[in-house]
């Protein structure tokens, strides 16, 4: 894992076409802007695992489905 320091209004560059840019920064809270091209996904880790469980679950449900039908 890379840990790059960033002050209010600085911004990390990820592969010439994600900018994500730190907006504000009050106590242990820190709000981020992610700019990148509408084909990349972007998700909050909790988000992401909720969305890797569901495909999973249908992923399960569809085998169990092939193999009793």
């Amino acid at each position: 894992m890379l840990v790059l320091s960033r002050k209010k209004n600085e911004s990390i560059v990820i592969n010439d076409d994600v900018v994500v840019t730190v907006i504000d920064i009050r106590g242990d809270k820190v709000r981020i802007g992610i700019d990148a091209p509408r084909h990349i996904p972007v998700h909050r880790q909790e988000v992401m695992d909720a969305i890797l469980r569901e495909r999973a679950d249908v992923a399960a449900k569809l085998e169990d489905e092939a193999q009793t039908g």
